[in-house]
């Protein structure tokens, strides 16, 4: 491998965390079961006066805003039954900040998913079936560092998740829209900051999960393919003994 040919698989090993990530940080905001899950769990049509209901017709409208080119929200629900805009002006400006925040996890996801892809289709199309061992053990790689990014984010939130969270928000957003009031702010009303705990975990289980599967298979591939080389010499000795 020459002084530069040693990059571009670098940056596939970096995009194996960055894409199993982001998938799942899509798969978990687009889940419906996170939303009505959170809702129920915290007892939010009690805290909010809006029927549980109700509540999944605002997640759904939450998630088909983000995923639209429409502007601005506009989500209009009972509450105590009656029927008004759930969410004011600050509100509003902060979740268009929190649509180009998702949009830009969609680009990454996007981007990493098609340049594994393509540094994948290249490899076997240059090198065909040798390719199989680099490939397993760039797979290998890539888990065990999206395994330890995990596990140094995962410790970090259970020292201290309030921080780690109060900082994502100040590096994430150029304002301060995000600093709302429970007791006039519906947003961190229906979304406490608990909910969050849960959706870090629903973000963390399918990535710690595709992480030990190419972790796991990328090893038994390699472990596999020593052994056979093993058999191999083993069956050339004998033959040289033979003769």
């Amino acid at each position: 491998m020459g002084r530069i040919g040693w990059v571009p698989w670098a940056l596939f090993i970096a995009a194996v965390p960055l894409f199993l990530i982001t998938a799942s940080v899509t798969w978990a905001f687009n889940s419906p079961g996170l939303y009505n899950d959170g809702f129920e769990k915290y007892s939010i049509s009690r805290i909010s006066g809006i029927t549980d209901s109700d509540l999944r017709q605002v997640g759904a409208d939450i998630r088909g805003y983000i995923n639209s080119g429409d502007e601005p929200l506009s989500v209009q629900t009972r509450i105590f039954g009656e029927e008004r805009d759930l969410f004011n002006d600050r509100e509003v400006a902060h979740m268009k900040d929190v649509k180009r925040l998702v949009w830009g996890v969609y680009i990454l996801a996007l981007v990493s998913a098609v340049y594994l892809a393509a540094m994948t289709v290249t490899g076997f199309a240059r090198h065909r079936s040798r390719f199989a061992e680099h490939l397993a053990r760039r797979a290998l790689y890539g888990g065990g560092l999206t395994l330890a990014l995990l596990v140094i984010f995962g410790l970090s939130a259970l020292v201290d998740f309030e921080s780690l969270f109060i900082k994502f928000h100040q590096l994430s957003f150029a304002n301060d829209f995000w600093q709302l009031d429970p007791r006039t702010d519906y947003l961190v009303r229906i979304f406490p900051d608990a909910f969050w705990v849960d959706a870090t975990v629903w973000v963390a289980v399918p990535a710690v999960t595709g992480a030990l599967v190419l972790t796991v298979v990328g090893s038994a591939f390699l472990v596999y393919r020593r052994y056979t080389g093993w058999q191999r010499e083993l069956r050339g000795l004998e033959s040289a003994w033979e003769i």
